[in-house]
């Protein structure tokens, strides 16, 4: 099976410091297998790309409760009371984007463009520190591409070669973070023989991919 590795092992593979895209939408799609495993190690410094931050003791916001988390990249926290007290007293320096600019910085990112054009904060506190070009007369932000060391996913299925598909809100940004981390790591409720995900249902294919983590209860 593509690069297996058991949770802990995952953990061990990301240094403090790193920078992490860890997929999923209020936790649905989310790893949380690795970010168990990264609250384990103890974790410390790490700058987070994600939609969200989910709740306290759910999903990423379990990272927050620890203490993993330096800095984050995301476009919502109004669920989660610790990340914005967090953020509030200074412990977590955190960039709110909007969510539809998150994204397709993230695309940008895994695709190599040198950025995105958007209408989307002119006016507003976003605009500040960025540049403004006029294209046929309309003004636009000029938002950079997102990267990082390590992309985290979840999936529904992945196959031995590492082809992945997905359920539900797992598909808003598990797919286009495997495009823009250096090193992707996936988890998956299944793991399939090849053959048995249908070619049209592979969102994320396996040459994207360089390690699965082993089901529970193998080697962890």
């Amino acid at each position: 099976m593509k690069g297996a590795l058991t949770p802990a092992a995952a953990a061990d593979m990301i240094p403090d410091g790193a920078s992490v895209m860890i997929g999923g939408f209020m936790a649905v799609g989310s790893p949380l297998r690795m970010i168990d495993a990264l609250v384990a190690r103890g974790a410390r410094g790490l700058t987070v790309i994600a939609n969200d931050t989910a709740m306290p003791g759910r999903g990423i916001g379990r990272l927050i409760t620890a203490g993993c988390i330096a800095r984050l990249i995301t476009s919502h926290i109004g669920l989660n009371p610790e990340t914005q007290a967090k953020m509030i007293a200074g412990e977590i320096d955190v960039e709110l984007v909007p969510q539809g600019t998150l994204v397709e910085r993230i695309r940008a990112g895994g695709v190599g463009l040198g950025g995105v054009l958007t209408p989307t904060g002119l006016g507003t506190e976003v605009q500040q520190g960025k540049q403004v070009i006029e294209v046929q007369g309309k003004r636009y932000l000029l938002e950079t591409p997102l990267r990082a060391d390590f992309a985290l996913l979840a999936a529904w299925q992945a196959d031995y070669l590492g082809n992945l598909c997905y359920m539900l809100t797992a598909h808003n940004f598990n797919p286009v973070m495997a495009m823009a981390g250096a090193t992707v790591i996936a988890e998956a409720d299944s793991i399939v023989p090849v053959g048995v995900i249908a070619p049209d249902a592979v969102k994320t294919p396996g040459v994207l991919v360089d390690h699965l983590l082993l089901r529970s209860g193998k080697g962890e």
